[in-house]
């Protein structure tokens, strides 16, 4: 699959003009990764902690986020400041999102090696969150640590705060976290089909993006 698509990228780079190559990312320089190279990576190791984002990363919420859009603010982003939203969505709401393929293989890698995991979400927190049990379901995690609450797009601090040396995220803010907080941040690439739009631009920062995690 590495090589379909390096070769791929290699023959649109050579027919594009120079003007559209200069200082534009083109997948020839995205450095892609798949699950097997991270784990090869780690291998020899002794556990480390890794965090997860969730939305667009662990989970595919969406199905949340478009049912919390039509009943708090049909035609606008305003739920999304809605307390009630979050209250619902954090409430149990995630029992109706779909968990992508990418996060089962990768939890089920650092479970393997023993490493520690931790969740953090832009999220803001409310109570009584069922959001920690049903990760924990349904990815079978076997050491759970509640989820934690960012309240926004900046976790460096969290970050450094478990000592998590290995950070997965969909979006821009989750690579730049990872970077201030001194550690490896390794893009998951989010679906075309997800509510956040517009989707990012797959290694514009230089990260390493894992292929075909988009599902």
């Amino acid at each position: 699959m590495r090589k379909t698509i390096h070769a791929l990228a290699l023959a649109v780079a050579t027919t594009l003009p120079a003007t559209l190559l200069a200082g534009e990312i083109l997948p020839s320089e995205v450095h892609w990764v798949s699950v097997e190279e991270i784990g090869e990576s780690l291998s020899g190791r002794t556990p480390i902690s890794v965090g997860f984002d969730i939305d667009d990363t662990l989970l595919f919420s969406s199905p949340c986020f478009y049912h919390g859009k039509q009943k708090y603010s049909p035609g606008s982003d305003a739920y999304l400041h809605d307390m009630r939203f979050w209250q619902e969505t954090n409430g149990g709401c995630d029992r109706y999102s779909l968990p992508k393929e990418v996060g089962r293989r990768l939890i089920d890698l650092h479970q393997a090696r023993g490493d520690r995991i931790f969740f953090i979400t832009g999220r803001p927190n409310t109570p009584g969150e069922k959001l920690s049990e049903i990760l924990r379901q349904t990815f079978a995690i076997k050491a759970m640590n509640p989820v934690i609450f960012s309240s926004g797009p900046e976790k460096a601090a969290f970050i450094r705060q478990q000592g998590i040396a290995l950070y997965y995220g969909d979006s821009d803010s989750d690579i730049r976290s990872a970077r201030d907080a001194g550690i490896r941040g390794v893009r998951v690439m989010r679906a075309a089909s997800s509510t956040n739009q517009p989707l990012p631009e797959n290694g514009a920062l230089g990260e390493e993006v894992i292929i075909d995690s988009d599902h």
